[in-house]
């Protein structure tokens, strides 16, 4: 809704229909969103598909759940016809399943983005909150989604309806394109903890397949071993070691449960050379065994995958 309602605003203040747009599921009816409101859409099979400029795909939290051979042949067939093809959230993994971002960038949510590095190699994975490369656009979601219908915009009536619109939805303030999903400034309550935390939290985020030892990433820092353990204390509320651990198996959690990537290669991933250590620490902090989570669940509200663990 945050996506489409920047074009309303170009409607209601130009005083004609610059934009028209339509909601499409394979089937039809109503498709319930992640928040449980229920949006009406029409079959695939029933739109002119003819009269399409642009075409956006938004899955949520579970993309393979809605590629298949008919909305894949509907893609290919705009993309043959270079209609600018793009996504929201979790939408690019339907992209990159029916062929279409192969050696093109793209990103997803932070949540799934590890998930979308490993299923799709030949994708070039970005953490900004939108990339524009030629007819392949995509966009994290959220509210991110609204400076990426904005900059659709710009592009397609100008700056001048696109002031217009942001002002009108209040969305004070365009984001450029390259902003990252996860940008070093301050947390958005003001809330913040010291650079040699923050720094020590960037160095954990890049080494999460071959982890550093904990007197590497002092040395790396600039900081003692009991100073780190203070800081941390104080300021994440557990120990770098136990919380190196945690953002390694939540990226592991995230793997299960977003890819069917062998057990054994989802270990390695997360930093975990031994299965059957991993096998244990996952189901400590979890609940249960990642083979039985694969099965039964999805990724929780209360887990989030890297790198939303800054402070």
């Amino acid at each position: 809704m945050a996506f489409i309602d920047a074009f309303r605003a170009v409607n209601y203040l130009v005083g004609t229909p610059r934009f028209t747009w339509s909601l499409i599921s394979t089937e039809g009816s109503e498709q319930v969103s992640s928040n449980g409101l229920g949006i009406s859409t029409i079959a695939l099979k029933d739109m002119d598909r003819d009269a399409v400029d642009l075409v956006i795909v938004s899955s949520s939290w579970t993309p393979e759940l809605y590629g298949d051979d008919g909305m894949f042949s509907a893609l290919r067939y705009w993309s043959r016809r270079k209609v600018t093809l793009g996504a929201l959230d979790t939408g690019a993994f339907i992209l990159a399943q029916a062929g279409l971002l192969q050696n093109r960038s793209a990103t997803v949510h932070y949540e799934h983005l590890d998930a979308f590095i490993e299923l799709y190699p030949e994708t070039i994975s970005s953490e900004q909150l939108c990339v524009f490369d030629g007819d392949r656009i995509s966009c994290a979601g959220g509210n991110a989604a609204v400076d990426f219908a904005l900059h659709i915009i710009v592009a397609t009536v100008g700056e001048l309806h696109a002031n217009a619109a942001a002002r009108y939805v209040f969305h004070q303030h365009l984001r450029p394109i390259s902003t990252s999903q996860s940008p070093s400034s301050p947390e958005p309550l003001g809330l913040d903890a010291p650079s040699s935390v923050r720094s020590a939290i960037a160095l954990m985020e890049r080494h999460l397949e071959n982890p550093l030892t904990l007197v590497e990433l002092c040395s790396k820092v600039g900081i003692s071993q009991r100073q780190l353990a203070r800081l941390f204390k104080d300021y994440v509320g557990k120990s770098p070691v136990q919380y190196y651990r945690d953002i390694r198996l939540d990226r592991a959690r995230g793997l299960v449960t977003q890819t069917a990537l062998p057990l054994s290669q989802v270990a390695v991933a997360s930093g975990f050379s031994n299965i059957v250590h991993f096998n244990r620490t996952y189901r400590l902090r979890f609940g249960l065994p990642p083979k039985r989570d694969r099965v039964e669940g999805r990724v929780p509200f209360e887990f989030r995958a890297w790198p939303q663990h800054r402070v």
